[in-house]
């Protein structure tokens, strides 16, 4: 009965049979010091205690327990570093484009290139046209184009 309930409190992750061995040792050793009023109520109170620090342990040391560093293929990243500084370095450079526009212009580009919204959404989220948020569209790019082409020529100078 005991086993049935751990695996339906805690799961297939569960090491039932580690669970119960050990509750069952703390409870002999527990009757061996006094006189236990409800032996079933605190093997059960054990083992679920006992469960629970297990799920705690796995939380903390993840799936599959500790392993071993030299398995762990950490150089293995290594070749992504400079993609992953030179995407940074865009994005960085993409926000600051951006921030470069007018007000209007940046709120509206911002809300179609980044949060994807239609030109219609923007349009009622504004209160503006639709004409309006089209022409703000083809001015932010138009602008962020000249800002790439400005900063290629002072990258190259």
């Amino acid at each position: 009965m005991l086993r049935a309930w751990l695996q339906s409190r805690f799961g297939p992750g569960c090491e039932v049979d580690d669970i119960l061995q050990e509750a069952f040792l703390r409870v002999l050793r527990a009757h061996a010091e006094q006189d236990l009023q409800s032996p079933k109520a605190f093997l059960y109170a054990v083992a679920r205690n006992l469960a629970l620090d297990q799920v705690r342990r796995g939380r903390v040391t993840g799936p599959g327990g500790l392993v071993p560093l030299d398995s762990l293929d950490v150089m293995e990243d290594v070749a992504g570093i400079p993609e992953t500084v030179a995407r940074n370095q865009e994005l960085e450079f993409l926000t600051q484009a951006i921030q470069s526009l007018p007000d209007r212009c940046r709120q509206i580009f911002t809300l179609r290139k980044i949060y994807n919204l239609s030109q219609t959404e923007i349009a009622a989220r504004l209160g503006v046209t639709e004409h309006t948020v089209s022409a703000q569209l083809t001015i932010g790019v138009h602008k962020c184009t000249e800002f790439f082409a400005r900063h290629r020529r002072e990258a190259r100078a």
